[in-house]
């Protein structure tokens, strides 16, 4: 109706995660479009920038991470001091390859800010060039500069593609469209025609630059199903001109730098094997290699018993073609082998037919190895091509895996499809959010639960966002402060995060499955990616749902980035919480520094920078003391409510009878033991005690948040009752008389360890309180910085036994100053 108010309706791979329960297939196993996103540089290579304060002298930096076409530098002389780093646009700032200086007679000078620090300059500069790796000179200078490989496949664009149905010859191929390195490719001299349109990813081991025909001896030819379109001498005049127009139209030879190098293989013609028609991914079949080409090329032909058969489904293969299987894989893993059509029968046997046929099984050595570690799970979602329709791309669920093979239920084709066959190292898939990265449609789930298009308000002015192919006119200078906002919606605005296996992995973490962990995560859409990384961190601690409690929005907080829901799974029940994660790649670093510090392990763990020998912070030989103490002034973390109003960690279980309130743990606990225990802490690990002990009742904790919190607020407008003897606090009488009690240590009780504050104790009148001590390994470094609140808080004592408690701390603490302290 003309007067009816309509709202856009949208999908929302988050909202649509939620719904379904589904995980989204981990970034890192897209290997081809880690690929893709690579601007050439990388953090560690040096290059020679013009210092600010004097733009006629140049210092040699260090790269931190990249933008796009942005890098974050810092001088070298700073050493670990983050202040200075800076923001560099590629295309306007004055950058340079080492050496370009000394060829260019321009000077070398050591900025004022670290002058002091670098007595000797050439000393220095030997010193830190030695065995450094320069920023490349083509991405620095000329026509590629500040440009990512993928820009340079722009329309227009020619490339030479391989026939894979026919033979061994190819034809040139226009880029029509590039969305992230996905090509739309039409044969040259079709014009307009689109019917014969291709869509490939630039890697794919059959398209190649200009002239790569002629140099390995293939004849270009134009494939049979279109050479009846126009006559051989206009296929000839194409040809022609597309030599004259050849450096206009060319892609630079680098570009394919790290397409899959294709191997020997030792197939033999009439060999028998099992396949998959990439064509029609659907069945797996029996096959024939039909002819062997070369020692890398052959092909094979889907077999066809049919006397009246009028075509077949035949095309050429490599050593590492994905689809192609030894005789008897598909019984070996439990799967249907479709009999060839025409075989007499539903009941097919290998040995039969081979008998049948006079041939032989190609042996198993021909094929490629195949692995199960990918990083795929059953019921994870992707984006992934329509194998009938290759314009479409989309929703997709893992519904089977076998060694390197996944089935696919595409669920947002216009038309049913079968499950697809398809390889994990397949260009034809893609991670969550991939088209809305790149500004393609994806087709949704035909039933998925679309929501309406949220209504935001606006709290702060919107920031410029700015194209990934320009450069806003504001940012004239060439060099930024990484303290400023630069919002980039582009699709690699997100650095590579790594994970540093070797630093200190803290008090919540699982060290040995933080080992187990990608390299790294990204680069990509920075929500996304930080999102991932956190979920797998969450994955790796001893207790999922503590480091979601860690990590969840503080009520009290301003917020300053994307609010996202992350889930954790313990015991059989499941958590959620909304955890503040930033957009903008300026803030990455710091984001990633703090939720270390939340977590209590060392700063470094996982971060855009990559720990190559030592870490920065000296983690290894650093004791945990640091991490629980030096860091942060932590809060006990009650369960909270974000912005909005609403519970922020949420259990999905049942409500469970109320429950005595638990003491609350600030420390990190050892693992309670009876005489007949078994001591379960993981070997090797640097945090020893890490695992804390679980119960029922830290889980009511959370299932109960919000009654909690409402508790909490009455019984802060409650009189305190002191009805026992536990809960009554010393009277003046009792305190006045134990502060006339001097006390004289006999050591330093920054040396004391966690032993030594267990026989302290017990020589007060809070010999029961001990054990908290033990349990929860607090050492003479950490009793020093205990207070009353700390204590009330996070040890959760009463009233009564804390200022108790406090006294004796004081007194060691006065102690401490008075024959020590100097």
């Amino acid at each position: 109706d003309a007067g009816s108010s309509v709202e856009e309706m949208e999908f929302n791979w988050d909202e649509y995660l939620e719904d379904t329960g589904a995980t989204a297939a981990p970034h890192g196993s897209f290997k081809h479009v880690d690929t893709s996103l690579q601007n050439g540089f990388a953090p560690g290579m040096k290059l020679e920038v013009a210092v600010k304060s004097d733009q006629n002298t140049y210092w040699v930096a260090t790269i931190i991470t990249t933008c796009g076409q942005l890098l974050l530098l810092r001088y070298d002389g700073y050493g670990e001091d983050r202040k200075a780093d800076f923001w560099c646009d590629i295309l306007t700032a004055d950058l340079h390859p080492i050496g370009w200086c000394q060829q260019n007679q321009k000077v070398l000078k050591v900025p004022e800010g670290i002058k002091d620090k670098i007595p000797d300059q050439e000393e220095f500069l030997q010193r830190v060039l030695k065995g450094a790796c320069s920023a490349p000179a083509n991405l620095l200078e000329g026509l590629h500069r500040g440009k990512n490989p993928l820009d340079l496949i722009a329309p227009g664009s020619r490339l030479e593609l391989q026939n894979t149905r026919d033979s061994l010859e190819a034809w040139i191929v226009t880029v029509v469209d590039n969305v992230g390195g996905r090509l739309k490719l039409r044969y040259e001299g079709l014009e307009d025609l689109d019917k014969f349109d291709q869509w490939l990813f630039y890697l794919d081991p059959f398209l190649h630059q200009v002239g790569w025909a002629a140099q390995h001896g293939y004849s270009l030819q134009p494939p049979l199903a279109i050479r009846s379109l126009r006559s051989e001498a206009d296929w000839q005049e194409i040809l022609k001109k597309v030599k004259e127009e050849e450096e206009e139209s060319s892609v630079p030879t680098d570009l394919f730098k790290d397409k899959p190098v294709i191997g020997v293989h030792s197939f033999s013609e009439g060999m028998k094997l099992e396949a998959v028609d990439p064509m029609a991914p659907f069945v797996i079949s029996p096959a024939t290699v039909l002819k062997v080409y070369n020692d890398k090329y052959f092909m094979i032909e889907i077999d066809d018993l049919r006397p009246e058969r009028v075509t077949s489904q035949r095309y050429v293969c490599h050593v590492n073609s994905s689809g192609i299987f030894p005789v008897q894989w598909s019984l070996k893993n439990g799967l249907h082998l479709s009999p060839p059509p025409g075989y007499p029968g539903q009941d097919f046997d290998w040995a039969d037919y081979l008998k049948q046929c006079g041939a032989e099984a190609a042996p198993q050595s021909c094929f490629p190895s195949l692995t199960s570690d990918h990083g795929f799970k059953e019921n994870m979602k992707l984006e992934a091509v329509n194998p009938v329709d290759p314009e479409e791309v989309c929703v997709a669920t893992v519904t089977k895996l076998k060694d390197s093979y996944l089935w696919l239920q595409l669920e947002g084709s216009k038309k049913p499809v079968l499950e697809c066959i398809v390889s994990v190292e397949s260009m034809n898939i893609f991670p969550v959010g991939w088209c809305e990265t790149n500004g393609y449609q994806l087709r949704p789930p035909r039933k998925a639960i679309v929501n309406k298009q949220k209504k935001i308000a606006v709290v702060q002015p919107e920031k410029q966002i700015l194209s990934s192919r320009t450069v806003h006119d504001g940012l004239k200078n060439q060099e930024l402060n990484s303290s400023d906002s630069v919002v980039i919606n582009v699709k690699y605005c997100c650095p590579k995060i790594y994970f540093n296996h070797r630093c200190f992995s803290g008090p919540y973490l699982n060290k040995g499955r933080i080992a187990e962990l990608p390299q790294s995560v990204g680069p990509g859409n920075c929500v996304l990616v930080l999102k991932e990384v956190l979920t797998l961190l969450i994955n790796a601690a001893y207790k999922p749902s503590r480091v979601l409690r860690e990590l969840q929005l503080d009520e009290e907080a301003a917020w300053h980035g994307h609010g996202e829901t992350l889930k954790a799974k313990y015991k059989g029940k499941s958590y959620r919480a909304i955890v503040e994660v930033v957009r903008t790649a300026d803030r990455v670093a710091d984001f990633c520094r703090k939720t270390c510090i939340k977590l209590e392990c060392c700063p470094n763990l996982f971060g855009p920078q990559m720990v190559l020998d030592k870490c920065s912070e000296n983690c290894s030989v650093l004791t945990k003391t640091k991490y629980t103490h030096y860091y942060g002034k932590r809060k006990n973390k009650r369960i909270g409510r974000p912005p909005g109003g609403h519970s922020n960690l949420e259990v999905a279980m049942k409500k469970p009878n109320k429950r005595r309130k638990r003491r609350k743990h600030f420390f990190v606990h050892k693992k309670k033991r009876s005489s007949t225990s078994v001591d379960n802490t993981p070997a090797g690990s640097p945090q020893g005690s890490g695992a804390e002990e679980e119960d029922d009742q830290d889980e009511s904790e959370l299932s109960h948040s919000l009654a909690q919190d409402r508790d909490k607020r009455k019984r802060k407008l409650r009189t305190f009752s002191f009805s026992d003897d536990e809960n009554k606090p010393p009277s003046p009488k009792d305190i006045k008389m134990e502060v006339a009690e001097k006390l004289q240590l006999d050591s330093n009780p920054l040396e004391w360890s966690v032993a030594d504050v267990v026989r302290f104790l017990k020589s007060t009148d809070c010999a029961p309180l001990a054990r908290i001590f033990l349990d929860q390994e607090i050492d003479g470094q950490a009793l020093l910085l205990l207070t009353l609140p700390t204590v009330q808080e996070c040890m959760d004592l009463k009233l009564g036994p804390a200022i108790k408690l406090c006294h004796h701390i004081e007194r060691v603490k006065l102690a401490f100053y008075q024959q020590f302290a100097n």
